[in-house]
């Protein structure tokens, strides 16, 4: 069955982007079939996939407005065996154009129908703002990943995109899930990252995964090379840390197929 995961948090710069595509890199090279939806006009999943976003013949833009199927405008990951839904620029004008169209806030997820079974996973990259754009990734996905920094304002912000969640359960998709919280950005030698994520451990219990992403250099060059981490270092602490989270998962999904 295949997992749909939306990647999000309304804080930017809390490794969002980096945790889909390494996260992505990852799980494909654990032999699963993954498509990379990249909901943000920055376009920084695209580029970190190694695929150019100003050559764009076609992009996650034209799906949403019915011009172009998945199955059109996807391609290839430049490393990593992966396909990467791309988006550019364009795309931030498609929260205007999407405005007076019917069941706006489905169109990702009717685009995907036709391409789903093609996939394993399918991870959705989504822009760090409660906007139309990832309404459409949140009714798209079954559960949701939230990556964030063990630090305080990082608490006040999760109590209001927990509540977002729950709002958009209740009345676009009855089916959605927090799948876990993904500690992102880790000093361990920081004594208020370790209170943070003691309280996140206290309150939301096994929603926590176990793996944690250290803070590291290699993670952080990687997009510039235009490629995952695991193909910049393989031996990183960053990249471990990917598979191992990729493995996490992966064991998820046995006991879900096996309840």
């Amino acid at each position: 069955m295949v997992r749909v995961l939306a990647v999000t948090n309304q804080k930017g710069g809390v490794g969002k982007t980096t945790t889909t595509v390494n996260l992505a890199a990852s799980l494909a090279e654990s032999k699963q079939r993954v498509l990379l939806v990249d909901l943000d006009p920055q376009g920084n999943a695209t580029m970190g996939s190694g695929i150019e976003k100003r050559d764009l013949q076609s992009s996650v833009y034209d799906v949403l407005l019915g011009n172009k199927t998945v199955a059109q405008a996807r391609k290839a990951a430049g490393v990593g065996g992966y396909d990467v839904l791309p988006a550019n620029r364009e795309l931030a004008g498609a929260e205007v154009e999407l405005v007076d169209m019917p069941k706006r806030e489905m169109r990702l997820q009717e685009s995907l129908q036709a391409v789903i079974s093609e996939y394993d996973y399918v991870l959705i990259d989504c822009p760090p703002a409660l906007n139309l754009l990832t309404l459409n990734g949140l009714c798209a996905a079954k559960t949701v990943m939230i990556p964030m920094q063990c630090e305080y304002y990082a608490l006040e912000g999760l109590s209001d995109l927990v509540n977002t969640i729950r709002k958009v359960r209740a009345s676009l998709n009855p089916v959605l899930e927090i799948e876990g919280l993904l500690r992102t950005m880790f000093d361990p030698r920081n004594a208020l990252a370790q209170q943070v994520s003691a309280q996140l451990e206290a309150h939301f219990g096994d929603k926590v995964y176990r793996t944690v992403i250290p803070r590291n250099i290699r993670l952080a060059e990687a997009p510039s090379y235009g490629m995952p981490a695991l193909y910049h270092d393989r031996t990183s602490k960053g990249t471990q840390a990917y598979l191992a989270l990729a493995g996490e998962m992966l064991n998820l999904s046995s006991k879900i197929k096996a309840a």
